[in-house]
């Protein structure tokens, strides 16, 4: 039976010193790639997140003041409206919804506020409102990334009037 010494003679001095430095490095390299990509991760989700705000900020801005380029440079083609009128479901394709609109000065006490906005990669749903003096209304966008522009895929809407 060989003794244990006699496996370790040939074990250089500094051996388990280098090993556990290269383990040391090693994890460091992991970590450092690891916080990279979790920060580039990060800084697209951020960049993403004011393009959307971008977007919505530019349907705001035509909204209020019934600019149909404004608003129909966010909508995608194929956007429809969805709403409910006497208890019915309203659809509403982008066409007509921006031909109801008439270019005019912003009205007074009119604005709007992104209430919350969930990126999941190239997908994206914003709720909003819109407060203008009589109504508050409330939408939520369906939003998808196409090329490196954000668009409003589908709108679902609600209104409340205000209590005087």
């Amino acid at each position: 039976m060989r003794n244990f010494n006699s496996f370790t003679s040939n074990i250089p001095p500094n051996y388990c010193k280098n090993l556990k430095t290269h383990k040391m490095n090693t994890l460091k390299f992991w970590a450092l790639i690891l916080c990279n990509l979790i920060g580039y991760n990060l800084s697209a989700q951020q960049e993403d997140k004011e393009l959307i705000n971008q977007t919505i900020e530019t349907y705001f801005d035509g909204w209020m003041t019934g600019d149909t380029v404004k608003v129909g440079s966010v909508m995608h083609s194929s956007c429809h409206l969805k709403t409910m009128r006497d208890n019915q479901l309203a659809v509403i394709e982008r066409n007509s919804y921006l031909s109801k609109f008439k270019l005019h000065p912003k009205t007074e006490n009119t604005y709007g506020r992104i209430i919350s906005v969930d990126i999941t990669g190239n997908i994206a749903s914003a709720k909003c409102e819109i407060d203008i003096p009589e109504r508050i209304f409330t939408d939520y966008f369906n939003m998808m990334k196409i090329g490196e522009k954000w668009f409003i895929m589908d709108k679902i809407s609600t209104s409340v009037y205000k209590v005087k």
